[in-house]
């Protein structure tokens, strides 16, 4: 029986991502990609509320399960499952579970700005009142590089920043776009990233 899963992306690069993720560990799904840069553009300026009737518009009619890999979205398209009457789930969500099965001190690491206040958020949401102290890191310098097509720079930027880290249980690397960086990280901290957890947490393991 093939499974089916929309995905919705603010960027085209997250695509091929999740399609050898699924290839890999999932080959009997279908995934159907929506990508709407808009949304990111967008939620950055004007916050991430500004979007939920645009997010709306783009999964009205979707039939079955739907991921977000836009952390920066991620919360306010979760709140529209009810509405549409499907299951919505953010991709970083099962990344956060285990950021604080890991341990209290969470450093979490962003290109964009407007990622850190959900990420945080949803670590707060799924520490569940278990004490946890999250710092963030905006890593400014990578995301024009990231803007340019550059993944080798943006990815080396993200790991020069996470390697910068100290005092921390765990670092979590908040975009999807930024998990290439995990493998050039030297640090002796586990580095976490969303892509393939968030896709099984949809798919099955």
């Amino acid at each position: 029986m093939v499974r089916g899963l929309t995905l919705l992306h603010t960027s085209p690069v997250h695509v091929p991502v999740f399609e050898a993720l699924r290839d890999r560990h999932h080959p009997d799904a279908a995934l159907r990609h929506l990508v709407a840069p808009e949304l990111l553009d967008r939620a950055r300026v004007h916050g991430p509320g500004a979007v939920v009737g645009d997010i709306r518009a783009r999964l009205d009619g979707v039939d079955g399960p739907v991921l977000v890999t836009c952390s920066t979205i991620g919360a306010v398209a979760e709140s529209l499952a009810p509405a549409l009457g499907v299951p919505v789930s953010r991709v970083d969500r099962p990344m956060a579970v285990e950021a604080v099965r890991r341990g209290p001190r969470i450093a979490v690491l962003a290109a964009v700005g407007s990622t850190l206040a959900p990420t945080a958020e949803l670590l707060a949401e799924v520490a569940d009142g278990r004490p946890v102290s999250v710092r963030t890191h905006l890593v400014d310098a990578a995301w024009p590089l990231f803007e340019a097509g550059d993944d080798a720079g943006f990815h080396a930027a993200v790991a020069a920043a996470a390697d910068s880290v100290t005092d921390a249980d765990v670092i979590v690397l908040a975009q999807v776009s930024m998990a290439g960086a995990a493998a050039l990280a030297r640090t002796r901290l586990p580095v976490l990233t969303s892509p393939r957890s968030g896709l099984a947490a949809c798919l099955g393991p």
